[in-house]
């Protein structure tokens, strides 16, 4: 019986163009259910290009996505849709959508043809944005927002869709201090209701804040991946990177340097 919310790359190959260099080379890996992974790597590693072929946006040359079991390939739209969603790190916004508005559109996995949103769906996305804390901006014009409160906005788009798997790229990156700890706070309860969350970031000690499982990737291949406390060394991050970094123990945790001593 298969697990809701695994997912099983093998073999995966991706170029843009079949005369291009490719951008992700005979990758595999299985991300647990229920867990948080991070993909982490400097800017070109080819971590976006891996959320958009999870997502069925990318076609890769060779390769398969499975997605509980099933080839992506044999999924519907509205499966999709229902199964996974993805926050992107940048939307263009074409309309001036209210908030209210903007999250409802996460509702269109489960409604007909020119059906409008029932009270069920008002109040489902009402309690997405309370727990999100973004009630006061629920009449706001999304356009009108800050780049972090439109981040919290996209994410609760996503968890509108209700998916079992939530792709995040680069989550993080427009928000301050305390928006971030709120946001991975919530990517914790998540996974703790069985929901697989897997996002991208440069930034080493945000995945150390929250994710299980780390996949460490550099020019479009996999250098490590495995349970965080196995794949978090100095010496694996050295490679990532291209540059020298340390990984330390402050009181328990673990903290990442540049370590300048070697370079």
């Amino acid at each position: 019986m298969n697990t809701p919310g695994i997912i099983s790359l093998s073999n995966l190959t991706f170029s843009y163009d079949a005369d291009l260099q490719n951008v992700i080379s005979d990758l595999s890996l299985e991300i647990p259910a229920g867990s948080i992974a991070a993909i982490l790597g400097p800017n070109g590693a080819g971590k976006s290009t891996l959320l958009h072929i999870i997502l069925g946006m990318l076609t890769p040359k060779d390769g398969q996505v499975l997605l509980d079991g099933k080839n992506l390939s044999f999924y519907t739209r509205r499966e999709m849709s229902r199964l996974v969603g993805l926050v992107p790190q940048i939307e263009h916004i074409p309309f001036e959508f209210s908030v209210m508005e903007y999250v409802l559109l996460g509702r269109a996995p489960y409604l007909g043809i020119l059906q409008m949103p029932s009270n069920e769906d008002y109040q489902t996305v009402s309690e997405i944005l309370q727990a999100l804390k973004l009630t006061h901006l629920a009449h706001r014009v999304v356009l009108d927002l800050s780049g972090g409160e439109r981040q919290m906005v996209l994410l609760a788009r996503a968890l509108a869709q209700q998916p079992r798997i939530l792709l995040l790229d680069e989550p993080t990156s427009h928000l301050d201090l305390s928006n971030k700890g709120h946001i991975l706070r919530i990517l914790r309860d998540l996974a703790e209701q069985g929901v697989t969350v897997i996002f991208t970031t440069h930034d080493p000690y945000t995945a150390v804040l929250s994710a299980h499982y780390l996949i460490l990737m550099r020019e479009g291949r996999i250098l490590d991946t495995g349970p965080l406390e196995q794949v978090l060394r100095s010496d694996k991050l050295t490679s990532t990177y291209g540059v020298p970094v340390r990984v330390v123990k402050v009181k328990g945790h673990p903290v990442i340097l540049l370590d300048e001593t070697l370079t």
